[in-house]
C-alpha cells in the first residue's frame, strides 16, 4: 500500500494529476465512507423495493376495487413525478410535521432517502412484476387451483416464481437505475459517494480527477450488478418458458 501511495504522489508531482484518495488517509477515509453509504443505501432500497413491488403486483389482482385503485394511484404517483421532487417532499414537507423523539427528527437524511427511493423503485417494480404475472399461462394457474391451492398459495408458489423469471431483464434495468438514482441523496446531504467526493474536490481542487473516479466507480457497480443478474437469470431459466 505504501508503494501505491508513493506512486500516486509521484504522479501528482510529475504530471499534476491529483488523486489524493490514494495517498491522503483523510481523503481515503471520506471516499470509502461515501462508497459504503452508497452501497448501503442501494442495497436497502433494492431489497425493500423488490419486496414491496411484488406485494403491490399481487394486490393489482385483488377482488376489492378500492385496493386496486389505491395500488394504481400509488404507482402512477411515483412513476409520473420527478424523483428529486419526491425526495424534497419527504425531507422538507413531510419530515418537519412528524413527531420528534427527544427533540430529534423521526428520520434523518439517510432515512428519508431510503423511504423516497424505495417507494419510487417499488412503483416501477410493481409494473414489472405485473407484466410478468400476466405472462404466466392461465392453464398453469388453473392447474394449481385444481390441486387445491388457495389464491395466495397460487401467487406465492406458482405465479410469482414464474413471473420473476420473465421479468429478470427488466428488473436488472430497474436495479441499475436504482444505483444511479442514489446520487439524488446528495441533495439532502446524505454522505454518499457524490457528496463525499464533492467535499474532497472542493478542498483539493481536483475536480477532473474526482469526476473520473466517480465515473469509474459507478461503471464498476453497475457492471457487477449486470453480471450478477445475468448469472441469476441463467440459473433460474426454465426451458421453454419466457424465451
Amino acid at each position: 500500500m505504501d508503494d501505491i501511495a508513493a506512486w500516486f504522489q509521484w504522479l501528482h508531482q510529475a504530471t499534476g494529476i491529483k488523486l489524493t484518495i490514494f495517498y491522503d488517509s483523510y481523503d481515503t477515509k471520506r471516499f470509502l465512507q461515501g462508497f459504503a453509504t452508497t452501497l448501503k443505501l442501494a442495497t436497502y432500497c433494492l431489497v425493500l423495493s423488490v419486496a414491496l413491488g411484488a406485494l403491490l403486483a399481487g394486490l393489482y389482482g385483488s377482488r376489492i376495487a378500492l385496493v386496486r385503485r389505491a395500488v394504481n394511484g400509488f404507482v402512477q404517483l411515483f412513476r409520473n413525478t420527478p424523483p428529486l421532487v419526491q425526495l424534497y417532499f419527504f425531507y422538507f414537507a413531510l419530515g418537519p410535521v412528524l413527531p420528534k423523539i427527544d427533540g430529534q427528527p423521526l428520520l434523518g437524511s439517510f432515512g428519508w432517502a431510503l423511504v423516497s427511493l424505495t417507494l419510487l423503485e417499488a412503483a416501477f417494480a410493481a409494473e414489472i412484476f405485473r407484466a410478468g404475472i400476466e405472462a404466466v399461462p392461465k392453464a398453469t394457474i388453473e392447474a394449481a387451483q385444481a390441486l387445491g391451492y388457495s389464491r395466495w398459495q397460487v401467487y406465492r408458489r406458482v405465479v410469482l416464481p414464474l413471473a420473476v423469471r420473465v421479468t429478470m431483464p427488466a428488473m436488472t434495468n430497474n436495479l441499475v437505475n436504482l444505483v444511479k438514482t442514489t446520487t439524488l441523496a446528495y441533495a439532502i446531504a446524505v454522505p454518499e459517494l457524490v457528496y463525499m467526493s464533492a467535499q474532497i474536490w472542493s478542498e483539493q481542487v481536483n475536480v477532473p480527477e474526482m469526476m473520473v473516479v466517480l465515473l469509474v466507480s459507478y461503471v464498476a457497480m453497475v457492471g457487477i450488478i449486470n453480471q450478477v443478474m445475468h448469472r441469476l437469470e441463467v440459473r433460474l431459466r426454465v426451458p421453454g418458458f419466457g424465451q
